[in-house]
Protein backbone atom coordinates (compact mmCIF):
# COMPACT_ATOMS: atom_id res chain seq x y z
CA UNK A 1 0.00 0.00 0.00
CA UNK A 2 1.55 3.08 -1.05
CA UNK A 3 1.16 6.77 0.50
CA UNK A 4 -2.07 7.51 -1.64
CA UNK A 5 -3.72 4.49 -0.83
CA UNK A 6 -3.94 5.48 2.62
CA UNK A 7 -4.80 8.79 2.39
CA UNK A 8 -7.68 7.63 0.82
CA UNK A 9 -8.74 5.14 2.80
CA UNK A 10 -7.91 7.66 5.97
CA UNK A 11 -10.25 9.93 4.11
CA UNK A 12 -13.03 7.48 3.45
CA UNK A 13 -12.70 6.19 6.71
CA UNK A 14 -13.16 9.22 8.41
CA UNK A 15 -16.44 9.90 6.01
CA UNK A 16 -18.07 6.89 6.83
CA UNK A 17 -17.17 7.15 10.77
CA UNK A 18 -18.16 11.18 11.01
CA UNK A 19 -20.28 12.14 8.18
CA UNK A 20 -22.86 9.50 7.71
CA UNK A 21 -25.78 9.08 9.77
CA UNK A 22 -27.30 5.70 9.13
CA UNK A 23 -29.30 3.40 11.41
CA UNK A 24 -28.18 0.11 10.99
CA UNK A 25 -29.22 -1.64 13.91
CA UNK A 26 -31.51 -4.66 12.71
CA UNK A 27 -28.82 -5.81 9.62
CA UNK A 28 -25.45 -6.24 11.59
CA UNK A 29 -23.30 -3.79 10.08
CA UNK A 30 -22.15 -1.19 12.13
CA UNK A 31 -20.43 1.56 9.30
CA UNK A 32 -19.12 3.74 12.06
CA UNK A 33 -17.31 0.69 13.15
CA UNK A 34 -16.09 0.21 9.34
CA UNK A 35 -14.87 3.55 9.05
CA UNK A 36 -12.73 3.45 12.39
CA UNK A 37 -11.18 -0.05 11.34
CA UNK A 38 -10.37 1.94 7.30
CA UNK A 39 -8.66 4.98 9.22
CA UNK A 40 -6.48 3.04 11.23
CA UNK A 41 -5.67 0.89 8.43
CA UNK A 42 -5.03 4.19 6.14
CA UNK A 43 -3.16 5.29 9.19
CA UNK A 44 -0.88 2.31 9.42
CA UNK A 45 -0.90 2.40 5.68
CA UNK A 46 0.77 6.18 5.66
CA UNK A 47 3.08 5.11 8.50
CA UNK A 48 4.45 2.08 7.13
CA UNK A 49 5.27 4.37 3.78
CA UNK A 50 7.21 6.97 5.53
CA UNK A 51 8.77 4.37 7.42
CA UNK A 52 9.86 2.86 4.45
CA UNK A 53 10.54 5.87 1.69
CA UNK A 54 13.72 5.83 1.58
CA UNK A 55 14.39 2.20 0.77
CA UNK A 56 12.02 3.13 -2.36
CA UNK A 57 14.53 5.57 -3.47
CA UNK A 58 12.65 8.52 -1.96
CA UNK A 59 14.87 11.26 -0.09
CA UNK A 60 17.49 8.59 -0.34
CA UNK A 61 19.72 9.19 -3.33
CA UNK A 62 20.85 11.87 -5.64
CA UNK A 63 21.95 11.59 -9.44
CA UNK A 64 24.29 13.74 -10.98
CA UNK A 65 24.81 14.17 -14.93
CA UNK A 66 27.87 15.23 -16.59
CA UNK A 67 28.67 15.53 -19.95
CA UNK A 68 32.07 15.81 -21.69
CA UNK A 69 33.80 15.41 -24.90
CA UNK A 70 30.70 14.04 -26.26
CA UNK A 71 30.44 11.61 -22.95
CA UNK A 72 27.45 11.43 -20.74
CA UNK A 73 28.35 10.22 -17.15
CA UNK A 74 25.88 9.60 -14.88
CA UNK A 75 26.55 8.80 -11.07
CA UNK A 76 23.71 7.92 -8.99
CA UNK A 77 25.04 7.76 -4.84
CA UNK A 78 23.02 6.64 -2.10
CA UNK A 79 22.27 6.80 1.81
CA UNK A 80 25.08 4.22 2.24
CA UNK A 81 27.60 5.46 0.37
CA UNK A 82 27.38 3.55 -2.70
CA UNK A 83 28.14 4.77 -6.38
CA UNK A 84 27.77 3.66 -9.56
CA UNK A 85 28.78 5.31 -12.75
CA UNK A 86 27.69 4.63 -16.34
CA UNK A 87 29.34 6.30 -18.89
CA UNK A 88 27.86 6.20 -22.61
CA UNK A 89 30.48 7.22 -25.37
CA UNK A 90 28.54 8.46 -28.68
CA UNK A 91 30.36 7.50 -31.67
Amino acid sequence: MGLGAGIILLAVGAVLTFAVNVSTSGSGIDLHTIGVILMVVGGLGILLSMIFWSSWGGFGGRRDVAVADGAVTRTTTTTPVVTRTTTIDEI
